[in-house]
């Protein structure tokens, strides 16, 4: 059997950041080998991550990479047990090497980027060696990957809200500040979807009900207090406003005009500006939820879909297009354990 010497056993902690005596342990079941000891301790690390299985990650970071050529970037999630170890410098080497992995190969899902080819072994056996280093359940959540002429992106000062934004132009270096611009907005923001056009009718129809009901109460307390009354708005989204309403809206303005007595050959001058007011009255999701819809957070006299027109034609761009949009939150969706009472606590351990 192999002498195991002081200073193997801290060449191995140095390499694993494995406990002393698992380090000793590891070589003498190795019969001294460091390559087969830190086999040893890497699986026993992923024994002891296997045991964590039952606690929920739901805090990390999220990483955002952009091409050179700005033609392609990628945005990844990678989620902590605690927001402790998402400030420990050895978990962000992870997340960034995550990302730049995935960002240079071409997977489409989270298991193939485990089952991938890194160094002599997989990059899930690298991600799980330096998980059992860091001593905490660790997950690599998700991530996308988006491409087009120009593409830009944005990660908060805190690590937690990342956007990558994509547009299709004739100009896309002119246009690169203006990508990283609306992607900080969505960050801001959160934007659902790009265009009212993306919402689901089914959405748009369980929306429309929640917020007349929410409306009516406030309503209640306004004419309580002697306040004016919010409008009640038929429509939440421009995608519900077909010609039919449209046309009809604007019968129902020219009623309106002819009752005040507004002399008919005007009518062409205010029609418009109460059509408009309509609209807006009545397109509050969009506002709220559609990226192009809401007001730009750097010129709010303007909608990002105008603040994308407005710069393109500054930069002599034929035409430009916001065509892809992705936003990451670090833990949106999990669902987060309660933590116990003391009490609960307490009469846990007590068997109570």
């Amino acid at each position: 059997m192999a002498k195991i010497t002081a200073q193997m056993v801290k060449e191995l902690r140095q390499a694993t950041d494995a406990p002393m005596m698992d380090c000793k342990k590891a070589l003498v079941e190795a019969d001294g080998d460091m390559e087969k000891a830190r086999a040893i301790l890497r699986d026993k690390g992923i024994a002891k991550a296997a045991k964590k299985g039952d606690r929920v990650a739901a805090e990390g970071l999220i990483d955002v990479i952009v091409s050179d050529d700005f033609k392609s970037g990628t945005i990844v999630e990678i989620n902590s047990e605690t927001d402790f170890v998402s400030k420990n410098e050895r978990f962000q080497n992870l997340v960034r090497e995550t990302t730049q992995y995935i960002h240079n190969s071409d997977f489409s899902n989270i298991d193939e980027v485990l089952n991938g080819e890194y160094g002599n072994s997989t990059f899930g056996e690298y991600f799980s060696e330096v998980v059992a280093k860091i001593g905490e359940k660790i997950v690599a959540r998700r991530f996308e990957k988006v491409s087009s002429d120009v593409v830009n992106g944005y990660v908060h000062s805190n690590g937690r809200v990342g956007v990558l934004i994509a547009l299709e132009t004739d100009k896309p270096e002119e246009l690169r500040k203006l990508a990283k611009d609306i992607a900080m907005h969505a960050a801001a923001m959160r934007p659902m979807v790009i265009s009212y056009k993306d919402f689901s009718p089914q959405f748009v129809e369980e929306e429309i009900k929640g917020r007349i009901e929410a409306i009516k109460k406030e309503n209640e307390e306004l004419a309580r207090l002697g306040k004016p009354l919010k409008n009640i708005p038929q429509y939440i989204s421009r995608q519900q406003l077909t010609d039919e309403v449209i046309e009809e809206a604007k019968e129902k303005i020219k009623e309106e005009l002819k009752a005040e007595g507004k002399p008919e050959k005007i009518w062409d001058k205010i029609i418009p500006g109460k059509l408009e007011r309509f609209i807006s009255d009545n397109t509050t999701l969009d506002k709220e939820l559609a990226l192009l819809s809401q007001n730009y957070v750097l010129d709010d006299s303007l909608t990002v879909e105008k603040a994308i027109e407005k710069e393109a034609k500054r930069v002599g761009a034929t035409y430009a297009k916001l065509v892809g949009y992705v936003r990451f939150e670090v833990g949106e969706g999990i669902e987060k354990k309660e933590a116990p009472s003391f009490a609960e606590e307490v009469a846990a351990q007590a068997g109570i």
